[in-house]
């Protein structure tokens, strides 16, 4: 099993794709990334092929 998870953040430049460890948040969850504060929408499996962590998707708070 692979340690950690993904997040999933819409920005003006683009979709990112960051790397965390850890659980992932629950759904409803704050997070900050780049100064801005994010919430946690869904948690679902990784969109990368044969990546077995869960992914948190997040927009604006």
């Amino acid at each position: 099993m692979t340690d950690g998870y993904l997040v999933f953040i819409w920005k003006p430049s683009g979709y990112e794709l960051r790397e965390e460890s850890g659980s992932p948040p629950d759904v409803g969850a704050e997070l900050e990334a780049d100064g801005a504060r994010l919430r946690v929408t869904k948690v679902a499996p990784s969109p990368l092929p044969n990546d077995a962590r869960p992914c948190a998707y997040v927009q604006a708070a």
